[in-house]
């Protein structure tokens, strides 16, 4: 029995170096002095960092994602928060149709829906502006709210709300003073998914950002294609910490709501 945990905490390890190992290569080429892809580096040094900060075009790429990035949280946060209230008080034939129907976005493959996308931004001219990127990436954004506030929702006891209704609050007023202090951990690690999709989208993008709204990855698809140099390399690992972080911190606050849960009466 200890020979196959041994076995399988190598075979354990082997995977997780095969899956790692890319982005270690990444982020040590992105440290290169030499002015191509080049590996071992001749030279360790900052100057493709250094690039990127003094380059208009990948600033304004990462500007754009980041505004973007944050209305969609706005916009996903408001409405997943919502759909998922809704949801919980539906009846469960209505509540599972609806939930299928809310996470079609996660089933359907990216490329019908960046088509779809495309088809019906063309109508109204939305293919090329900012507004478009930012309804298009709240709509693939939105399941994950409704995901992680549902499960908020999941362990939340109806009968505190009832309570506060009882003794003469209003439903708004319950929702802010009990039902949102409740949920608020589930709240947070959906608007940090929501961030994380809108931030990391490519597909969408590519068919409906056109050449006035280019995001930070249409961009490094772009150099990808057309003008390979460590630049790249910077990029993508500054865009691998961050995401890395966000992830940690949607981890670090699932796990501290749980422990609430655990401890609230």
């Amino acid at each position: 029995m200890k020979g196959f945990r041994i076995l399988g905490g190598g075979v354990l390890t082997l995977l997780l170096i095969f899956l790692a190992a890319p982005i270690l290569l990444v982020g040590i080429v992105s440290f290169s002095s030499a002015t191509y892809l080049t590996f071992p580096p001749p030279e360790f040094g900052l100057r493709w960092y250094r690039a990127y900060l003094g380059s208009r075009d990948w600033l304004d790429a990462t500007w754009l994602s980041i505004v973007v990035a944050a209305a969609v949280v706005v916009v996903s946060t408001v409405l997943g928060t919502l759909a998922a209230l809704g949801l919980a008080r539906l009846p469960r034939g209505l509540r599972v149709a609806a939930t299928g129907l809310i996470l079609s976005p996660l089933i359907v493959p990216g490329i019908v829906v960046a088509i779809g996308v495309y088809y019906a931004y063309s109508r109204y001219g939305l293919v090329g502006s900012p507004l478009g990127l930012v309804l298009a990436h709240s709509c693939l954004a939105v399941p994950f709210v409704v995901t992680s506030v549902s499960a908020s929702l999941a362990g939340l006891d109806p009968r505190l709300e009832q309570a506060a209704l009882s003794l003469g609050a209003t439903p708004l007023g319950t929702f802010r003073q009990v039902t949102l202090p409740l949920i608020r951990p589930g709240v947070l690690v959906g608007a940090l998914f929501a961030f994380i999709t809108s931030f990391d989208e490519l597909i969408v993008s590519l068919f409906i950002s056109g050449s006035g709204a280019v995001t930070l990855p249409r961009r490094m698809w772009d150099d990808l294609r057309y003008a390979i140099d460590p630049t790249i390399a910077a990029v993508s690992t500054l865009t691998v910490v961050l995401t890395a972080a966000l992830m940690g911190a949607a981890h670090w606050l699932k796990r501290r709501g749980e422990r609430q849960g655990l401890h609230s009466p």
